[in-house]
């Protein structure tokens, strides 16, 4: 398991991936609601949605050496070794609103997705140019 909490690069520290302190009292209210102690926060990218690629997320205790484990505000993030090229310095936040409440990415590698945030496309890969979705 690769524990680290960035990725340097040539001058630039880039955190593989976070949250924001909503999203951690977020995932700690649903550990404690659970009962669930070792569990981390798996955040994953997997095919699908109008744009190309959705986002995924988990509450698990099932962490693989290929795993990149990181620490933010108390709460353990697992991203998997092909994730993590697509959300690499995303962040994670939860919102409340009038439309309800639930987990947002705010991802950096996006270039287009779908109205209701549910897909993306980063450069280079297949999916809907315009990022519509009639599925919203």
């Amino acid at each position: 398991m690769v524990m680290t909490d960035a990725v340097v690069t040539e001058t630039t520290k880039v955190d593989v991936i976070s949250l924001t302190p909503a999203a951690a009292d977020a995932v700690r209210d649903l550990f404690a609601k659970r009962e669930l102690e070792g569990y981390a926060l798996r955040v994953f990218v997997q095919g699908g949605g109008c744009s190309g690629f959705q986002y995924g997320m988990a509450l698990e205790n099932n962490f693989r050496e290929q795993d990149t484990v990181v620490d933010s505000h108390g709460v353990d993030v697992v991203v998997d070794e092909v994730s993590i090229q697509y959300i690499q310095g995303a962040t994670v936040d939860y919102v409340e609103d009038v439309m309800g409440s639930g987990f947002k990415v705010e991802n950096p590698n996006a270039v287009s997705g779908c109205g209701c945030g549910s897909s993306f496309r980063t450069e280079g890969s297949q999916g809907s140019a315009g990022g519509g979705c009639s599925s919203c």
